[in-house]
């Protein structure tokens, strides 16, 4: 059977991360996928049936390095011969986590040393041993809280803190890309308020909802609510996001969210989370903002958001 899946669907099949396809496919490569009319990758049966076995033996132990070019039948015999081997040791969720720690701890020794290429190389692996959405939700999240704490306790610099916001918004913009492309899918604006410079849980959080098939548009960090509802009035987006980090000025951010709920389209649905927006959910229920505790949470409301907003958007563009 000939080349007809898009790179977005063989992740969905192999339960790999598009970013880890494309590591696979570049630095080892292990398919070899066609380009169409429009230089989209295209894949074959056979390319996703490399893929998944591939994926199953890197979850058995093995080295992508060393497995990645052998021949399909011998994959298939490597991973049966593996599969006994493997009953008794931990479950995935187990190994999940216990990957996840090991990833986090290792990056908190790379961003204390500023070692950049040891943070890509963690990102990269995290990216290839966890999948979507799980280096999320698992690693770069937790690494975020990590690194906020660190910073809160003075263990960290600010110069520290910019540092790994730089080399994580770098690859989650590569690690999101393929799912931004349809300017029909539902769109999510997403800033801090005045006075949050921390951006990075709104970078996050803007790859999740890419990844979750959103197109996104952030506007950046501290953003005065004036030009941020200018911005949504131009863009129309189904959705609107706010990150709250530190504790800001309580009586400042309350004025500020009560403005902008009133400034912002009637039918435009606000967000918020961050780690300190849990001390406003009397507010956000007065103003009608859904509140998103953990990352993990985005998902449900986000489809949600979009099976309720489709008739909605249709009639704004008639």
């Amino acid at each position: 059977m000939g080349p007809v899946r898009t790179i977005k669907l063989v992740a969905r099949e192999t339960g790999l991360s598009v970013h880890a396809i494309r590591v696979w496919e570049k630095r080892y490569g292990a398919v070899h996928p066609i380009r169409a009319a429009n230089n989209h990758r295209l894949y074959s049966e056979e390319d996703v049936q490399r893929l998944r076995l591939l994926h199953e033996a890197t979850l058995a132990g093995h080295s992508i390095s060393q497995i990645a070019r052998v021949s399909l039948g011998e994959l298939q015999q490597l991973v049966q011969e593996t599969g006994g081997r493997t009953r008794g040791q931990p479950s995935r969720a187990a190994a999940t986590a216990e990957t996840a720690t090991e990833l986090i701890a290792a990056a908190v020794v790379a961003v204390e040393s500023f070692d950049g290429r040891a943070i890509v190389r963690l990102l990269d692996r995290g990216a290839m041993e966890l999948g979507s959405p799980a280096v999320l939700q698992k690693f770069i999240a937790p690494l975020a809280e990590r690194i906020g704490e660190l910073w809160r306790a003075g263990d960290l610099s600010v110069a520290h803190e910019h540092f790994v916001t730089n080399h994580i918004s770098e690859f989650l913009a590569t690690f999101a890309r393929p799912y931004s492309e349809d300017m029909a899918a539902p769109h999510l604006v997403l800033a801090t308020p005045s006075g949050e410079l921390h951006e990075l849980g709104a970078v996050i959080v803007a790859a999740a909802a890419r990844s979750h098939g959103w197109r996104t548009t952030y506007l950046g960090a501290a953003l005065p609510v004036e030009e941020f509802a200018g911005a949504v009035r131009n863009l129309q987006p189904l959705a609107v996001g706010l990150s709250i980090v530190i504790p800001l000025e309580g009586q400042l951010l309350r004025r500020d969210l009560r403005k902008l709920r009133q400034l912002l389209p009637k039918t435009c649905v606000l967000l918020v989370g961050g780690r300190s927006a849990g001390e406003y959910k009397a507010l956000f229920e007065e103003i009608g903002a859904i509140y998103v505790a953990r990352l993990e949470d985005l998902y449900p409301v986000l489809d949600k958001l979009q099976r309720g907003g489709q008739g909605a958007q249709k009639t704004r563009r008639k």
